[in-house]
């Protein structure tokens, strides 16, 4: 059964945008109807796509314009292009974004230190600033940091002391 106005004219409100002359844009602008087919603009011509570009699953075509200075490359683009596979309300679209963000951190670390270059991690972090406008702060991150990283080494070089082996 289709719900008519009527069906919905109980609610405080409804329908209040549903004359055209009652848009406060309505004297800014001809309507000719278009508007709400969404026909009121002109396509922007197409990019030229000369690299591999990413793009959703729920859209048909890539947008106008789209950003192109880094094409997916290496473990991380693998990951991204595993991502764009699924619908973008699903986790496996966002999360595997999220780790291929952080993967391209360690490759480009790695990159850096291919050709040459010791990447300067305190200054990239921020760190000065934070030293000098927030100590507290980064003792917290800091201690954070090395609590975690001595509970790793701790577990790793630990040699199970609870389990003895069975000897036959």
């Amino acid at each position: 059964m289709k719900k008519t106005a009527q069906d919905f004219a109980h609610i405080p409100g409804w329908g209040i945008d549903a004359d055209p002359k009652n848009d406060p844009t309505y004297p800014n602008r001809h309507r000719t109807g278009e508007e709400h087919d969404g026909r009121s603009w002109e396509r922007p011509t197409q990019q030229v796509l000369d690299r591999e570009v990413l793009h959703s699953i729920e859209r048909p075509d890539y947008t106008a314009v789209v950003g192109n200075s880094v094409p997916p490359s290496g473990l991380s683009g693998m990951i991204r292009r595993f991502a764009f596979k699924y619908s973008e309300n699903s986790y496996l679209h966002w999360l595997p974004l999220v780790m291929a963000d952080k993967v391209n951190v360690v490759e480009g670390l790695l990159d850096d230190l291919a050709h040459g270059t010791v990447p300067n991690i305190w200054a990239e972090k921020g760190y000065n600033s934070e030293w000098k406008h927030d100590k507290k702060s980064l003792f917290i991150k800091l201690g954070t940091v090395a609590a975690l990283t001595a509970g790793v080494v701790y577990l790793m070089t630990s040699n199970n002391k609870g389990s003895k082996p069975k000897r036959g």
